[in-house]
């Protein structure tokens, strides 16, 4: 046999593995992937998005062309096609129906001033967009970045896909998706430093009895209010108040079962990976990602802050009856931002339970982040 043929073969068959393609940004991105299974896998922050995240961003560093886009004589990669759903908000709007068909809206009809918990918590989206426009980005993307506040990674690549702003669509979700998984580590700290401990041992009385046809109506009027005054935010609410209906009609099991089960972790597998790809080392080691991922955790860390001051604010209307720490689960981010405001009320009275006052206004963050987002369409006149 020709050494000279075997010597060629071997030399071939070692520069087609990704040691000799790969960049130093390659790297670091390997280990920022690794970092992000890490903490979805041991520890557990929100893994149902994080681990496909982070497995898109190991699969596109190691092989670019996994996002290869079609034309030019190329076929495209396998990622691209799912990411070509994100763009076109697909994703987004069945992610916001599996959530619906999996959210009880009861806590906040049994309480709708915790609509006012989960629109203070918004304004955290509005800071974010004056600094993004005082670091120097145009309108458009800093209304996409600022979505990020809002704890909301769907919303966040829905409006960065109707705004045009496709180049910044992969470090904005990877970076709404990071702080929606690290809300227990970032929101603690803001919410004890803005309350006391007597605050925080406040006890809050039982809320009332719902009754079916109240949780009938809910979606219904939901859609017709909201979607009448901004037809925008028609493929997320009205996806959400769908997936809803499909829960509390009792009518349709099947498809709320289909809706919060099966499709809706299909979904989350196409959006995650799909989103994780798009941090390959060449589109996110930059200046731009840099000023988002802070941007982001500003709006994250303002908008806790203003749905904390506001509960405050509550607190002392009602005289005491509001704990102030439900304010901060005005983010958009089911269940884990309830969640977070139980643990820190636990920790100051075990016996206190604040988990379903909090989803009041935890689920009305969701309508008012996707609000948020339709007022920034309607201001720039997309439809």
């Amino acid at each position: 046999m020709d050494i000279s043929y075997v010597s060629n073969t071997l030399s071939n068959l070692l520069h087609q593995t990704a040691f000799f393609n790969l960049t130093v940004g390659n790297y670091f991105m390997i280990l920022i992937a690794c970092v992000f299974l890490y903490l979805a896998i041991a520890k557990g922050f929100e893994p149902l998005l994080l681990t496909p995240i982070a497995f898109g961003m190991l699969l596109v560093n190691i092989y670019p062309s996994i996002m290869t886009p079609f034309g030019d004589g190329q076929t495209g990669g396998l990622l691209y096609y799912f990411y070509v759903l994100d763009e076109w908000s697909i994703l987004p709007s069945l992610i916001f129906m599996g959530v619906g068909a999996m959210t009880d809206f009861g806590p906040l009809i049994a309480n709708p001033k915790s609509f006012l918990l989960g629109a203070a918590a918004q304004f955290g989206i509005f800071a974010a967009y004056f600094g993004a426009i005082a670091m120097g980005f145009n309108d458009k993307a800093a209304a996409a970045i600022s979505i990020i506040g809002g704890a909301d990674g769907p919303t966040s690549i829905f409006l960065a896909g109707k705004l045009g702003q496709t180049a910044l669509l992969g470090p904005i979700a990877v970076a709404a998706y990071s702080y929606m998984s690290l809300v227990p580590i970032i929101q603690p700290p803001i919410m004890k430093l803005f309350t006391t401990e007597k605050e925080r041992k406040i006890k809050m009385g039982q809320l009332r009895p719902v009754s079916k046809l109240e949780k009938i109506l809910f979606p219904i009027i939901v859609t017709i209010v909201v979607c009448m005054i901004l037809p925008t935010t028609a493929p997320l609410v009205g996806m959400l108040m769908l997936g809803n209906l499909f829960k509390e009609s009792g009518v349709v099991r099947q498809l709320q079962e289909t809706a919060s089960n099966a499709l809706m972790y299909i979904v989350v597998i196409l959006l995650g990976t799909s989103v994780g790809a798009t941090t390959s080392a060449e589109a996110f080691l930059n200046w731009d990602t840099l000023k988002i991922v802070a941007l982001g955790l500003i709006a994250f860390a303002f908008g806790t802050f203003a749905g904390v001051v506001f509960g405050k604010i509550m607190c002392v209307a009602t005289k005491g009856q509001v704990n102030p720490l439900i304010g901060s689960a005005g983010v958009s981010a089911v269940p884990m931002a309830a969640r977070v405001s139980q643990k820190v009320g636990a920790e100051a009275d075990p016996t206190n339970f604040l988990l379903m006052h909090a989803m009041g206004p935890n689920v009305a963050g969701v309508v008012g982040t996707a609000v948020a987002a339709g007022t920034f369409m309607a201001i720039f006149g997309v439809f």
